[in-house]
């Protein structure tokens, strides 16, 4: 039978955890990055749209910063979907048995 090393074996098993530790600092690094742009989007956003309403307050109509290219921003043009009414089972449906 080999005789393992301990201390080399020991250090075989730190380079596999290193890499997967490595892996995970990677995954944790692009997250934050991601939370920290979508705080700044937000951020943004809610800029723009106050700038866009004292633009309004100033005078600027609507149409005339639409030709100049300065559209609402879309998040403060968003309506909420209209969910669909329920639909009624017919009697024909009702527990999956038809009706004979």
């Amino acid at each position: 039978m080999a005789s393992l090393n301990i201390e080399a074996t020991k250090s075989q098993a730190r380079a596999l955890l290193d890499s997967r530790i490595k892996s995970v600092e990677e995954l944790v690094q692009a997250r934050q990055r991601l939370t920290d742009l979508k705080e700044q989007l937000v951020a943004a956003e809610r800029d723009d749209k106050r700038a866009y309403v004292k633009a309004t307050r100033d005078g600027w109509s609507a149409d005339e910063l639409k030709k100049l290219g300065l559209e609402p921003a879309a998040a403060g043009r968003r309506r909420k979907a209209q969910s669909k009414p329920a639909e009624t089972p017919s009697p024909s449906d009702t527990n999956g048995i038809p009706e004979n």
